[in-house]
């Protein structure tokens, strides 16, 4: 392993997508293809690692936690949860119980800061605005006024405007604040893969 994507300035398009299609494979495998769900409660830049071949695993499960499996997926013990400020779901500020939904909203946060170059604890947010609130209002005013300028896209247009519209829309849908408007994992990795084919299209 190579360690964590902390320093993804020099990523391209298509590895920062690359990147993020491999994490949401790995959260939908843990929230919905183990005998147990596993909530990883601790999504960050960090612990995600690469490999030789570039391709991105989940570590440090330290703060995992295991639902059920005849429980609600939205449900688990009550034991206060830790996480790294940035990524923990609003919710769990308030005491709600660990969710799948709450590793969404990490992932959200996550796409978000690979495709803006922002951290969500960057000193340009506070109180209620967000990196969330940052992309949802600035994206109407153009990419080039959210997009990381180390991506060095001088003219986004086309197929790759398209894409990267998706990837950011993708972000903002699981970062929505009420865990009831995020979208599942399962649905967040299938509208990247479609994000990943319109890519394909540009490179040709």
């Amino acid at each position: 392993m190579t360690g964590g994507i902390d320093n993804h300035t020099t990523f391209s398009v298509a590895q920062r997508l690359s990147i993020a299609i491999d994490v949401a494979t790995a959260l939908d495998y843990l929230h919905h293809r183990c005998h147990d769900c596993i909530v990883h409660c601790d999504l960050k830049p960090s612990n995600i690692l690469l490999d030789s071949d570039f391709v991105a695993h989940l570590s440090d499960f330290g703060l995992a936690k295991f639902l059920m499996a005849k429980a609600s997926r939205t449900q688990s013990s009550s034991i206060a949860i830790r996480g790294t400020v940035g990524y923990i779901p609003p919710e769990y500020g308030i005491g709600r119980e660990v969710s799948t939904q709450g590793d969404v909203y990490s992932f959200g946060i996550l796409l978000l800061e690979l495709f803006t170059g922002k951290r969500p604890t960057n000193p340009m947010f506070s109180g209620e605005f967000g990196l969330h609130e940052f992309v949802d209002r600035s994206l109407s005013h153009g990419l080039n006024q959210v997009l990381d300028p180390l991506l060095c896209l001088e003219e986004v247009q086309g197929n790759l405007h398209h894409c990267l519209v998706l990837i950011l829309r993708v972000g903002l849908m699981c970062s929505a604040a009420q865990p009831n408007e995020r979208i599942g994992i399962e649905e967040a990795a299938v509208e990247l893969q479609k994000a990943r084919d319109v890519l394909q299209v540009c490179t040709k």
